[in-house]
């Protein structure tokens, strides 16, 4: 038996007779919000205080800094500069440029987050993900593409962090990013074997074309490269947790820490020693620019192969990529601050706002599109670091490196960079999470799949697109089939049906329910000639559609002689049908049992009988 109350009971009445007997355009009327009310209340809280200090997160914790802070925050600031620069420097390379925009990315949004940004582990910089992005939107451009992709995509976000559509990101589920992360990992590291190996043949950091260039040359691998690059590629895997320097706690952090700078410092001294023996048997990273890079505005027009390029025609040439950049970073910086929050409520309205102000900063000097490094982040972290003030020392450290550093970082051995970027790639391969979705529901594992092999063979940007496809069909199509459960009762020797909906119902799923209710009653039970909808997790997402074909099924049932009752019903669905049909008021029954609403239809039909039979006999 359903013995519910409905809300429209508790707040309006316990009589529903009653309810139809006041003026109806005071219950069912439909209301909207006082929009000059709501103005006025947002503009109240921009303007205050507490508003100021969350866009200006540095107004919070700059009054409270101390020595020790400063003390925790440059030891952390250090940690993560000696990461940067030689990751800078290999993600440029793998963005196709020249290794000195990875360090003109790498210093600006450190600058920038400290003043805006939420979360105090995070750091801001070139990634590997980001890197290959930028390649697959530039390839065969130039550098100016680059950077003006880095300036809108920062103002696409920033955008976004001020309109608060933060929750845009909530359309990319979790099989999503994890595929688009594996596939991105596995592309990287794969466009990586070649340097590894000493090949020359070939730029393209595309999965089948990276292996093709692999398999095709790989007779062409030196043996010098080939070995530097394994050894390379081991010591960085063995440092990550020095097991054996267990002992020495401190010392075992900070070598698992420092371990990219030990290993390209080692490539750099034993290069040099060759070089300065007359030998040459490395390829070598070459000549980086001297200097730091020009502050200008980012191009808004270039010259490419004898061609003009107006503002317009770089835009059409960036493509799907001004909507793939902002988005994988706003999701890339935004799963970082979740995951290093401890609990802590994640503001990503404003890591949007401080994201998009770090990109467009950057571009004024020379950056490719930047976002939250997992890697750094966890160094910082694991570092000590109390303030987002870490940012400035990193930023100072690269800054320096770039004025005093660019000299020696031409003797950094390509393998060496490669074995950087591939061990940073095996440790952002999660087997763990990819068996999770498959244990926990196995159609999850679709968009997974999907996401996964297109990002593969065509692309991430096209990857990650297609994984949001798949997921909203899904959602569509499980919307548009609800689940309806059918109970058979015999209440006072009479068989009826109770038909509940598992969740609400929309245009979607409107027609469905109706044709999926008729065929059960008229098919399966025709004994039956009482049919209740119980409608307690029907609500506010019913639309005229829905409403339409009610109505059908009512009238339908009606044909058939059956009747139709609509039990508990939430009180904004409620309202909807009374707005589009106020005759069926009598259909809709609150906080009675299905047995008192058999009682009193009996009841009804008796004193009809009564009265009619009155008349008879009267005339």
């Amino acid at each position: 038996m359903i013995e519910r109350k409905s809300e429209i009971e508790l707040k309006m009445t316990k009589n529903p007779q009653h309810v139809h007997n006041v003026n109806d355009s005071e219950i069912y009327q439909e209301k909207f919000p006082n929009v000059c009310d709501t103005l006025t209340s947002n503009v109240g809280k921009c303007c205050s205080e507490k508003t100021l200090k969350r866009r200006l997160p540095i107004l919070t914790w700059m009054p409270k800094y101390t020595f020790s802070t400063l003390f925790y925050d440059t030891v952390a600031g250090l940690s993560v500069g000696l990461t940067v620069i030689p990751q800078g420097i290999a993600y440029a390379v793998v963005a196709g440029l020249k290794p000195q925009y990875g360090l003109y990315s790498s210093f600006m949004g450190c600058f920038m987050y400290t003043i805006f940004g939420s979360c105090k582990d995070i750091t801001i910089g070139p990634t590997a993900i980001m890197s290959l992005m930028i390649y697959s939107a530039v390839n065969n451009l130039n550098v100016d593409f680059a950077i003006l992709g880095t300036f809108l995509s920062g103002l696409v976000i920033l955008f976004l962090g001020v309109l608060n559509l933060g929750f845009l990101v909530q359309f990319i589920s979790t099989p999503t990013i994890i595929a688009f992360t594996t596939a991105a990992t596995v592309t990287i590291g794969s466009s990586q074997v070649r340097p590894l190996l000493g090949i020359k043949f070939g730029t393209s950091n595309e999965f089948i074309e990276s292996w093709k260039n692999v398999i095709f040359h790989l007779d062409e691998a030196t043996f010098a490269d080939t070995t530097l690059g394994l050894i390379s590629l081991v010591l960085l895997l063995l440092l990550k947790k020095p097991t054996c320097l267990s002992r020495w706690k401190v010392l075992s952090k900070y070598l698992s820490i420092s371990r990219n700078a030990i290993i390209v410092v080692i490539g750099i001294i034993v290069a040099y020693l060759f070089e300065i023996n007359g030998m040459t048997p490395f390829n070598l990273t070459g000549d980086i620019a001297k200097g730091l890079p020009a502050f200008k505005v980012p191009p808004l027009s270039t010259e490419l192969n004898g061609t003009d390029y107006t503002f317009m025609a770089m835009f059409n040439a960036l493509g799907l990529s001004l909507i793939t950049l902002p988005l994988v970073s706003i999701l890339e910086s935004v799963a970082i601050a979740k995951s290093f929050s401890k609990g802590k409520v994640v503001d990503a309205t404003q890591e949007m706002i401080a994201l998009g102000l770090c990109n467009v900063a950057s571009s004024f000097f020379q950056s490719i599109p930047i976002t939250g490094s997992f890697t750094r982040t966890a160094v910082n972290h694991n570092s000590g670091v109390k303030t987002t003030f870490g940012g400035v020392i990193t930023g100072f450290v690269v800054l320096l490196a770039l004025g005093l550093l660019t000299e020696t970082f031409y003797f950094i051995p390509k393998t060496t960079l490669a074995a950087v970027i591939i061990a940073a790639m095996i440790s952002m391969i999660d087997i763990h999470e990819v068996i999770e979705i498959y244990k926990t529901k196995r159609s999850d594992f679709i968009p997974f799949l999907v996401t996964f092999f297109v990002s593969l063979w065509l692309g991430l940007e096209f990857g990650i697109i297609a994984g949001i496809v798949i997921n909203m069909l899904m959602m569509l199509y499980i919307s548009s089939r609800p689940l309806i459960d059918y109970d058979i009762e015999k209440v006072n020797d009479t068989d009826i049906l109770i038909v509940t909906v598992d969740q609400s119902l929309n245009y979607l799923s409107a027609e469905y329910f109706k044709t999926s209710v008729e065929k059960k009653v008229i098919a399966e039970y025709p004994s039956v000639d009482h049919v209740f909808i119980n409608g307690m997790s029907i609500n506010y997402s019913v639309d005229v559609t829905v409403v339409k074909n009610i109505v059908a099924l009512v009238e339908d049932l009606k044909v058939c002689k059956k009747q139709i009752y609509f039990l508990n019903w939430r009180q904004d669905a409620f309202h909807l049908v009374m707005r589009y049909k106020r005759e069926y008021f009598n259909l809709f029954k609150f906080g009675t049992s299905v047995s008192d609403i058999l009682l009193q239809e009996s009841k009804e039909k008796s004193e009809e009988q009564q009265q009619f039979s009155a008349v008879i006999t009267d005339e």
